[in-house]
């Protein structure tokens, strides 16, 4: 079985939140960072829990199809206001607006390389 690379996996992350009208996509490189528990994390939003679990399961079906790679563990699923997807080397957090301000993930880690992707 071949190597599936963290840009594989990144971009198939993106194109599963892009698939469900996810919006505001961010991925923070974490490589340089010495306390990081990942290399990437991946932060975006969706409107409201349907549409957050939606994206959710676009991007656990997107990826398992692509690159026959399954999430770790994923936490979050039963209120979908911020879902969780453990990917080992990439953490995918889909959030509604609110949860999203107010843990503010991407200032957390704006020690990393943040790379923001264009809604659709």
């Amino acid at each position: 079985m071949k190597e599936v690379t963290n840009k594989q996996l990144l971009d198939a992350i993106i194109e599963g939140i892009r698939n469900r009208k996810g919006h505001r996509i961010v991925a923070i490189d974490l490589r340089k960072v010495k306390e990081a528990p990942v290399e990437y994390m991946i932060v975006a939003e969706g409107n409201s829990n349907t549409q957050v679990a939606a994206i959710a399961a676009e991007v656990d079906d997107y990826v398992r199809t692509n690159l026959h790679v399954h999430p770790l563990a994923t936490a979050g699923e039963d209120n979908a206001e911020w879902i969780a997807m453990d990917y080992g080397t990439i953490f995918v957090h889909i959030m509604q607006r609110e949860p999203r301000a107010f843990y503010d993930i991407e200032n957390l880690w704006n020690d990393g390389k943040t790379t923001e992707y264009p809604d659709e």
